[in-house]
């Protein structure tokens, strides 16, 4: 750490739209202090831009890490890059922030997850509805509603332009329901606290414009020991439609609890990263009912509509490395329920390519 000011020195890795937004979040707080600016191409640039053009930019990320020195590394690049620059980041005695998913397999994940314990260096990775208000309410509220639960969300892209760019080139390496779906994968491991059993998995491949063998379409579901069942959907491309793509719905017992975005889920809006993490409004139905079968108690509305944007809510991220450095916070569950939601997801991916369950 850099003595003389107590700063950490942190090494930004990727800088498209979460690097970005991570190394906004670091420009802004007086704890860290850029290094250097690290991509293969003019994103870089772009951000320093941004940033008022005072940073170092390095086209190679080994050679930045030699030049710089740095504490700390944010990795947001593609996953099939994660893993080696994690194990790459720890080996120079750094601490590492790294985009979800932590690597692009199983054991790959494993591997960095023993690396960051070897070096005894910290490993956070970019789970960001762990750190949503919001979303900390909704698995709150899901979880009194009682055993098992039925958990229905996903996440369809209409993606054009750029981001069928960045579509493409995350499909070289993950699927959408491997990339995507770890968040949500999460959020229902955290809603039920309940061991996952066997998942099945279905897929298709609507554009030839990704690898033969891989799909922009998959859809998942998770069975857990406790009878609870979950279901996730994410497809990728400029063929999706915008109907019903943005559902999030957790159905128990006593009644069910729904994100409701009308904005976030409206017109235009499901390949923007900024609408993602909106909720905007939950909705919770209670299932009581009288001697006539009627219900006792009207639905319940939480408004959501001063919660925080997608940069507060990196800023939050951030704010969680921060303390888990300065604190010596123990990341043990972290990292273990983050090789979790992957290894699941990759078990719906085994499951796409076999056609047939897998047990877990």
């Amino acid at each position: 750490m850099n003595n003389s000011t107590n700063q950490i020195k942190i090494l930004v890795v990727g800088c498209g739209n979460m690097g970005a937004s991570h190394a906004m979040a670091y420009h802004n707080m007086d704890e860290f202090s850029i290094c250097g600016l690290v991509s293969t191409g003019a994103s870089k640039k772009v951000l320093n831009e941004r940033l008022g053009g005072k940073y170092a930019l390095y086209d190679d990320y080994e050679k930045a890490l030699t030049a710089t020195k740095p504490d700390a590394v944010c990795i947001s690049t593609y996953p099939d890059t994660h893993e080696a620059y994690a194990i790459k980041a720890f080996e120079n005695g750094c601490h590492v922030f790294i985009e979800k998913p932590l690597a692009d397999s199983v054991a790959g994940s494993e591997r960095v997850a023993a690396a960051a314990k070897e070096a005894r260096k910290k490993l956070v990775i970019g789970y960001i509805l762990r750190h949503h208000p919001s979303w900390m309410q909704f698995v709150q509220v899901a979880q009194q509603m009682g055993k098992p639960l039925v958990m229905r969300m996903n996440l369809n892209q209409q993606s054009h332009g750029y981001m069928w760019d960045v579509h493409r080139n995350l499909m070289k390496s993950l699927s959408p329901i491997v990339d995507c779906g770890v968040h949500y994968i999460d959020v229902m491991c955290q809603m039920v606290r309940s061991k996952p059993v066997q998942v099945n998995a279905i897929g298709a491949r609507l554009t030839n414009d990704i690898p033969e063998g891989n799909y922009n379409y998959g859809q998942l579901q998770i069975q857990f020991e406790d009878g609870s069942v979950g279901w996730y959907e994410a497809g990728w491309g400029p063929m999706m439609s915008e109907t019903a793509f943005f559902i999030k719905d957790v159905i128990g017992p006593k009644g069910s609890v729904s994100i409701v975005a009308k904005e976030a889920g409206g017109k235009g809006k499901s390949d923007s990263v900024e609408a993602h993490t909106q909720t905007e409004s939950i909705r919770i139905h209670h299932a009581a009912i009288d001697d006539k079968n009627e219900f006792t108690k009207p639905d319940d509305w939480i408004n959501l509509q001063d919660e925080l944007n997608h940069q507060q809510l990196c800023d939050r991220e951030q704010l969680y490395f921060l303390n888990a450095i300065k604190n010596d916070i123990d990341l043990t569950d972290h990292i273990l329920d983050a090789v979790n939601s992957l290894r699941i997801a990759f078990a719906c991916d085994e499951s796409v390519r076999s056609k047939k369950p897998v047990m877990l």
